[in-house]
């Protein structure tokens, strides 16, 4: 054998070119491999469960479908909080309902879903309430009409050992119907019963388990600790949510009351994914009107922060407060209503930091397959003005006010810096997504092109408090995206626009925004000790909202 000769030393500059480009071609490397495939990541299980319902419509009780997909852990450890993801609840009403809606002048329909959810272990049970939205509809000209609602649910804990199951319970879909026009219609308020808590303009659908439901409403069982399964006498198949689970009733000498004392302290745990803690004014951006940004009489500043789903990952990003300048639009009368008063408000807003159009810089973090980080920077850019339409109907009889907003945002995504497993990989200064993050509009006729739809409505009761999302009070938008593909990525030749889009981009991402209280910078609203404050002294939105799961 021959020895080879030594290769000749390189210049420092060429072995520092030959390093960095080793690391480059090593991270699209792993880059590649993370690319997600359709198999489910390690340790988890997907549900697909179809369930048989029975609704109460104004043709009577008819029969409808319910499925229900989630991911669940596979196994849980005694007091670890989970979070079922990917919730899908799919309602397929009867050909019934749809003449029901198309004979009160509806064209289509938009709904939100709350469906009971009883949770079980060993004798304790919990009741959880996953809530939903669906994309708006058009009522089929035959056929049953379909629901698709997703969203966030709570997190789950097991306080000991056992199975941990989760059953379907009763199911409510409150509807907001509008006509050809695009406008919602009041008409089938007849629908909303009187104890349902919705008000008029938003009719409610109540829809309960039907006797013979596979499982008694059974979705999925999660292995807790160390055992194998539920003891004896636990409820391998629970009943509908709502049932107690109680063995012990009727015992006498009030050995029941504290049988059930010492279930109700085991009982599983249900976490509502509240508010965290807000953050510090020091890290929240500066937020007021400036020389190049003067106030009229009608502006306004908010804060807004959420969270952004990305499908493909199985994660979210958080996006961290924002500052929005608003122009409030002059309220215009709407569509004449017997039965409501009702006025068309067109306002837009821009983001603001740094004198650019875009959001704060904000990391993501991803384990793809669950083990293998993916950190991202990245920033949202607006290539257009926001446009905020809202139609407030007050009621004629008892002075009730809802009003509905949509927000269309014009918003492409800006990758900064991308770090894979530690290793940087350098995706130039102009590595974005080719269009604007793109929503089904509900009225694409009069606003086409691509651009972020969220929508929220807010409502007001004589004497109440305003609950839901008003533009002057705030509250939470949510829609779902669509990540259109990526372009600039990549330095030296290196094209990374496939790797990106085949990672990250597709439908389905969810988006939950939360705005905070404005401030009105003609009348401003200080802290005192009778009111709640709006302004700062500078003039800066006092209340720096928190974002919600």
């Amino acid at each position: 054998m021959t020895a080879k000769p030594a290769a000749a030393p390189r210049p420092p500059r060429t072995r520092a070119r030959a390093r960095a480009r080793s690391a480059s071609i090593a991270a699209f490397v792993v880059l590649a491999a993370l690319v997600p495939t359709t198999a489910s990541a390690s340790g988890t299980q997907e549900v697909e469960a179809e369930l048989p319902y029975v609704c109460a419509l104004p043709s009577g009780q008819l029969p409808a479908t319910v499925r229900v997909a989630a991911e669940f852990p596979a196994r849980a450890e005694v007091g670890e909080a989970f979070t079922p993801s990917g919730v899908t609840t799919t309602v397929e009403l009867p050909e019934e309902a749809v003449a029901d809606l198309a004979g009160h002048g509806a064209a289509g329909v938009r709904a939100a879903t709350r469906l009971e959810v009883g949770v079980a272990q060993n004798a304790a049970t919990a009741r959880a309430t996953w809530r939903g939205d669906a994309e708006p509809v058009e009522l089929p000209e035959s056929g049953p009409l379909t629901l698709v609602a997703r969203g966030d649910v709570p997190s789950v804990a097991g306080r000991g050992d056992g199975n941990l199951t989760f059953s379907a319970g009763s199911l409510a879909i409150d509807l907001v119907l509008e006509a050809a026009d695009g406008t919602a219609t009041d008409a089938a308020t007849a629908t909303a019963t009187a104890d349902s808590g919705t008000r008029p303009g938003s009719p409610a659908v109540d829809c309960t388990l039907a006797e013979d439901a596979p499982g008694q409403g059974l979705l999925a069982t999660v292995p807790v600790g160390t055992g194998t399964g539920a003891p004896s006498g636990s409820p391998s198949s629970p009943g509908p949510a709502g049932t107690s689970g109680a063995p012990d009733e009727g015992q006498p000498d009030g050995r029941g009351d504290r049988q059930r004392e010492r279930q109700s302290e085991r009982s599983p745990e249900v976490l509502e994914n509240t508010p965290g803690t807000a953050p510090d004014r020091d890290d929240a951006p500066p937020c007021r009107y400036d020389e190049q940004h003067p106030p009229t009489d009608v502006s306004l500043n908010a804060y807004v922060t959420g969270y952004a789903n990305v499908k493909k990952m199985k994660g979210a990003a958080y996006l961290p407060p924002s500052c929005v300048l608003i122009e409030q639009g002059v309220p215009v009368p709407g569509p004449p209503d017997p039965d409501y008063l009702i006025f068309d408000t067109v306002s837009y807003a821009n983001f603001h930091y740094q004198e650019r159009r875009q959001t704060p810089p904000f990391e993501a973090t991803f384990l793809s397959f669950d083990f293998t980080p993916v950190k991202a920077t990245m920033v949202l850019e607006q290539t257009d003005t926001m446009r905020i339409d809202s139609r407030m109907k007050m009621s004629m009889t008892d002075f009730s006010t809802t009003t509905d907003t949509y927000v269309r945002a014009p918003l492409v995504l800006h990758v900064l810096d991308l770090e894979v497993n530690g290793t940087p990989l350098d995706v130039g200064s102009e590595c974005r997504t080719e269009t604007s993050l793109m929503s089904e509009d509900p009225d694409p006729a009069n606003f086409p092109g691509d651009h972020l739809v969220l929508y929220g409505r807010g409502e007001l009761l004589i004497g109440q408090p305003a609950t839901g999302y008003l533009l002057l009070s705030g509250g939470v938008l949510s829609g779902e995206a669509t990540i259109p593909a990526f372009t600039g990525c990549g330095t030296d030749g290196e094209d990374l626009d496939r790797l990106l889009t085949a990672s990250v981009s597709g439908p389905g991402n969810l988006v939950k925004q939360v705005q905070g209280q404005t401030c009105a910078i003609a009348a401003p609203v200080f802290p005192s000790p009778t009111n709640e404050g709006q302004c700062t002294e500078d003039l800066q939105p006092y209340e720096i909202p928190v974002a919600e799961h």
